[in-house]
């Protein structure tokens, strides 16, 4: 009995050590973000002593364009996680219920684009949307984002498409409905903790992207948040209080996004109860 405890204690204590390890970075630059003037990483014994406050958080949402970036990364952020979403369901459906000739091939084709280096693809992608005239257009930039996200949304979903019962069909069957009723009413509604999930890491890659869109959005007003990120690291001198000040403001939607969709998180067993035996 005494053994069991002292293991539980041990076990405890590892794991709150663990977790005290990853979240003390954070706090850390919660902190900071308190402090005027941070030009050095200030040291832990300094950090404890701040008052909070909201002076560097004003600062940077009236600097470099930095709420009119923000704003603009919630545009194409949201539009890109949404078109991917839909058309990977709709791409995941086709292939998961219907049979036509080669799919299988397609699909590995599919799979194959995912495994090529993004900045490979720059080059191309660039030429691409600049003959169909969409640089520094936010179509351009979701163009390329929705492109990408498709595959990933298509190899994810494609796998619980299949695992749900084709007996659910038939409800809608005898109704006179057709495959957009099934996909509409049986598809999604059954594989929701997986969108859910989908949107969780769609919105973070996307919400994070820097390289594709420091490249396609040319025009000052219409680049995104991790370019206005970066104009906080000067030349000569970074006031690390605004660098993390900007960039707590920038995980706010990310962290909303995961309370938003955390309880859609996959689960095993999601859809089972749905057919009768």
């Amino acid at each position: 009995m005494q053994t069991k405890l002292i293991s539980k204690i041990v076990i405890y204590a590892v794991i709150i050590v663990g977790a005290l390890s990853f979240l003390f970075p954070f706090v850390y630059m919660v902190l900071t973000s308190f402090i005027k003037g941070a030009y050095s990483l200030p040291r832990p014994k300094e950090i404890f002593s701040v008052v909070p406050n909201l002076y560097n958080f004003q600062i940077v949402l009236g600097k470099n364009n930095f709420a009119t970036y923000f704003m603009n990364s919630v545009i194409v952020t949201s539009v890109s996680m949404v078109g991917s979403l839909f058309l990977g369901a709709l791409t995941a459906y086709g292939f998961a219920r219907f049979k036509f000739p080669g799919k299988e091939a397609l699909f590995r084709m599919f799979l194959l684009t995912t495994m090529i280096p993004g900045v490979i693809n720059i080059i191309p992608q660039f030429l691409i949307i600049k003959n169909l005239g969409l640089v520094s257009t936010f179509s351009g930039l979701w163009l390329l984002y929705i492109g990408g996200g498709v595959v990933g949304s298509t190899f994810f979903l494609r796998g619980f498409f299949e695992s749900i019962p084709k007996e659910l069909e038939e409800s809608v069957l005898m109704d006179g409905g057709g495959n957009w009723r099934i996909f509409w009413n049986i598809y999604l509604p059954q594989s929701l903790p997986a969108i859910g999930t989908l949107a969780i890491f769609s919105f973070q890659g996307t919400w994070e992207e820097y390289f594709t869109a420091l490249v396609i959005l040319k025009k000052e007003s219409l680049r995104t948040l991790p370019i206005a990120l970066q104009a906080f690291n000067d030349k000569y001198a970074t006031n690390y209080a605004q660098v993390f000040a900007a960039s707590i403001i920038a995980l706010l939607p990310v962290i909303l996004i995961y309370l938003i969709f955390q309880k859609r998180f996959v689960q095993s067993g999601f859809n089972e109860g749905g057919v009768k035996g």
